[in-house]
């Protein structure tokens, strides 16, 4: 476990911002590609106190998919990889009574990203996402798009929607970077379109890790009930029981479930301080994690996977990683028929 033995960057898993999805495969690292099945497990080991453990070695590690135990490798050097990160921050609704805490942000996403190669885009939402910088290494053009997140008069804050579009994104990077968003919102959704069950998948399927950062402002939260469409025939009735407790849980705090079915961190703040804290916690985390990797047993069966890592000789520790991916099978080329 790399220790850089200074406090830097982020990824969240929120950041991971995050323990964020690190990759450290040459090739294509992100996708859960059907020829190499490779699902990678960004994992940080702590003490009780939150110390971090250094010096594991892989068989120390124990891995399961949906209970079977699985064959890990454990990355040497996967902070050497870059990160790509979007910046996704809810500008409505009670957001406006929260911008001025915000005021530090520009410098603390610098701390996150760090010397490492990277490049960050920067999002705001209310109603719907709005693009205000594509990806950039530019630190001025960075400074800017964030001065240009303004509170905007919306009574939506579809969350779902947002890190759907930021996955989009994140998709579409042709590099071997790792994949994060740093969501900075309050606890609900209000008003997407995306159900849970979409954005749980989309997520596994681009191996993105979110950090959330997130207020709770409970006079809305009594004001403003979740909305989902008719699931139909397809709908919750046919998905396995732990999808649909990962689905009710986002219903309730969608920031905290997005963060820990990616294997992210999910921090509170109230104030100013608090706020830059949280960051400040997040860019101490970054490169502190231990990449794991495996290739599924077999072929690895349709939809949601349920994973759990753990350190059987230390009982005692603190062991935080992705919980979940999502398989789905690349359909029969054209040449097949």
């Amino acid at each position: 476990m790399w220790n850089p033995g200074r406090v830097c960057v982020l990824a969240l898993s929120t950041l991971a911002l995050l323990p964020l999805t690190f990759q450290g495969q040459q090739q294509n690292p992100y996708s859960l590609s059907t020829q190499t099945n490779l699902v990678t497990v960004p994992t940080q080991v702590t003490t009780q106190q939150g110390d971090f453990i250094y010096g594991l070695q892989g068989s120390q590690f124990v891995v399961t998919d949906n209970g079977v135990r699985q064959r890990i490798r454990l990355e040497e050097t996967p902070e050497q990889t870059g990160l790509s990160l979007v910046v996704l921050v809810q500008c409505s609704r009670a957001a406006a009574l929260e911008s001025a805490k915000l005021a530090g942000l520009s410098t603390m996403i610098e701390d996150i990203t760090g010397a490492a190669p990277h490049e960050v885009a920067v999002v705001s939402y209310g109603t719907n996402p709005s693009l205000l910088s594509n990806f950039t290494s530019a630190p001025e053009k960075l400074r800017a798009a964030v001065s240009a997140i303004k509170p905007c008069n919306e009574n939506g804050a579809a969350t779902f929607d947002a890190v759907e579009y930021a996955t989009g994104l994140l998709g579409e990077r042709e590099n071997h970077y790792r994949r994060a968003i740093l969501l900075i919102s309050e606890t609900r959704d209000h008003g997407s379109h995306a159900t849970p069950k979409e954005v749980i998948e989309e997520l596994g399927e681009t191996n993105t890790v979110v950090n959330a950062v997130a207020y709770s402002p409970g006079r809305d939260q009594f004001l403003h009930q979740l909305r989902y469409g008719d699931e139909g025939s397809n709908g919750v009735a046919d998905l396995t029981p732990l999808i649909i407790m990962a689905i009710n849980a986002l219903r309730k705090n969608a920031s905290s479930e997005l963060a820990a079915l990616s294997g992210g961190e999910y921090l509170n703040f109230t104030t100013r301080k608090g706020f830059d804290h949280a960051l400040g916690h997040l860019a101490n985390q970054v490169h502190n994690f231990y990449l794991l990797s495996f290739q599924p047993q077999g072929t690895p069966s349709p939809g949601y996977h349920a994973l759990r890592t753990s350190v059987p000789g230390m009982p005692d520790a603190l062991v935080r990683s992705r919980s979940t991916y999502w398989f789905e099978p690349t359909p029969p080329s054209a040449e097949a028929h």
